[in-house]
């Protein structure tokens, strides 16, 4: 299973969330920035997997027929209402449709259906569809009353940032690779490391998860979730569960561990403002390496912006330079001490990873200052 992850390099929550989406054979909504790769990962994935894919990009004036295919006109004349559905997304299994808030009410209304029931509504007849996972992806959260209950369709909301600027040239690097793959591989597909019939066989794996021992947790995170005034629909909270399960297979176990409701993170936040407030609150609750994870995460932006200044000031011949990096060189000292107990009170490999990470950090500001000062 992760071998579907491990494509996104440097954006691996990103691929964990495609994954969990995947492997609980739900829908996910993407939201974020333009330019930050959303289409371009579902493409990815549905390659991996050598799935039907569909995707499209909506507007006010997308006709159904766009989506779901135009009527079959000599059907038509025969007194017959079909529709022409190869290609669209009626035979998808894998779908992306973007700027998914923008549809008309009449697409809106078919989607409803698809999504919930994997059955097409069309005139006079029910098309089944092969549906797996449908992705959509948005600029910005709705706000409008009748986009709230398509919204909450989608089990699973993932806010997806731009890549942060320690990774920017990385960035650049994957970038130009992808250019260049995809000039040279024009017409050649991905080599698949599983196929949808595999996946079927992990989802019943999931079905079979044991989560006894996380249930009195899930609904006591609930219950704090709405006392801070963050609602969770009935339907999210009891698909909830198969997200857990599927979090748990991940990582390779058949019974599920309070680790897994880190996962959601991804299920109950409205909006950017209640996703600090649920990560908050699971920091608090869970007795899991998430809050060092958050503490060494901070440690390790600020310390980020603090090599650049660093680095900004390494050319400046100033005594007044000098002394600030005595003083930096102190803090990040204190900072070292901070993060080696984290690493001893934790005793967790995810942790001890972050905490390798946050320390290489410390020791380039430490070198380029060492280099400078007697």
């Amino acid at each position: 299973m992760n071998k579907l992850v491990e494509p996104f390099t440097g954006r691996d929550e990103e691929g964990r969330v495609i994954v969990l989406t995947l492997l609980s054979r739900e829908h996910a909504v993407l939201i974020g920035e333009p330019g930050t790769a959303k289409s371009a990962m579902i493409r990815r994935v549905s390659e991996l997997l050598n799935a039907k894919f569909f995707s499209y990009l909506l507007t006010r004036f997308t006709e159904p027929s766009e989506l779901f295919g135009p009527i079959d006109i000599k059907a038509l004349e025969e007194g017959k209402y079909v529709r022409i559905t190869s290609g669209k997304l009626p035979s998808a299994e894998i779908a992306f449709l973007d700027e998914i808030f923008k549809a008309n009410s009449a697409i809106l209304n078919a989607l409803n259906t698809l999504l919930q029931e994997r059955v097409l509504y069309d005139g006079y007849s029910e098309i089944a569809v092969p549906l797996w996972s449908l992705f959509g992806a948005s600029n910005e959260v709705p706000e409008e009353a009748e986009l709230l209950a398509f919204y909450d369709r989608f089990l699973i909301r993932h806010f997806v940032r731009p890549v942060p600027e320690n990774l920017w040239k990385d960035l650049l690097d994957k970038s130009w690779a992808i250019e260049r793959s995809t000039y040279y591989s024009e017409g050649k597909r991905s080599e698949v490391v599983m196929d949808m019939k595999e996946l079927k066989k992990l989802h019943e794996a999931v079905l079979e998860v044991d989560l006894e021992p996380i249930k009195h947790k899930v609904t006591k995170l609930f219950a704090a979730f709405e006392s801070r005034g963050i609602h969770i629909s009935d339907r999210r909270k009891g698909k909830a569960l198969k997200v857990i399960a599927s979090s748990a297979l991940l990582d390779g176990r058949s019974r599920a561990q309070e680790q897994d409701l880190l996962v959601l993170k991804y299920l109950v936040p409205r909006d950017w403002d209640e996703l600090e407030k649920v990560n908050t609150i699971l920091s608090e609750e869970l007795k899991t390496p998430y809050r060092y994870l958050r503490e060494l995460n901070e440690i390790k932006t600020n310390l980020q912006e603090l090599l650049n200044y660093v680095v900004s000031l390494q050319p400046v011949e100033s005594k007044y330079v000098d002394y600030r990096f005595k003083q930096i060189l102190r803090d990040i000292e204190l900072t070292r001490e901070r993060v080696a107990a984290i690493a001893i009170e934790s005793q967790d490999h995810t942790v001890q990873r972050a905490v390798e990470e946050v320390l290489d950090v410390i020791e380039q500001i430490a070198s380029i200052i060492r280099k400078r000062l007697p």
